[in-house]
């Protein structure tokens, strides 16, 4: 399991309103989701079509590419 090291930030009367975590950390529960989405479009289209690992990762890529456009 993934160790999330927070620092949560208060409001003037110490009411949680953020959490702060290492970019490092950040980075990898960024990955993770980006690998359940991944898994779960695999799983949507799996019935429908059938692409070869390089296909799907093309695919994806170009998923993320329209994302952050």
């Amino acid at each position: 399991m993934l160790k999330i090291h927070k620092n949560y930030v208060m409001d003037e009367n110490q009411n949680p309103i953020a959490v702060q975590i290492p970019v490092e950390e950040f980075e990898k529960i960024e990955e993770i989701l980006e690998n359940f989405g991944l898994s779960q479009l695999m799983e949507e289209i799996e019935e429908e079509e059938t692409l070869a690992e390089d296909e799907a990762l093309l695919y994806y890529q170009s998923l993320k590419e329209n994302v952050e456009s």
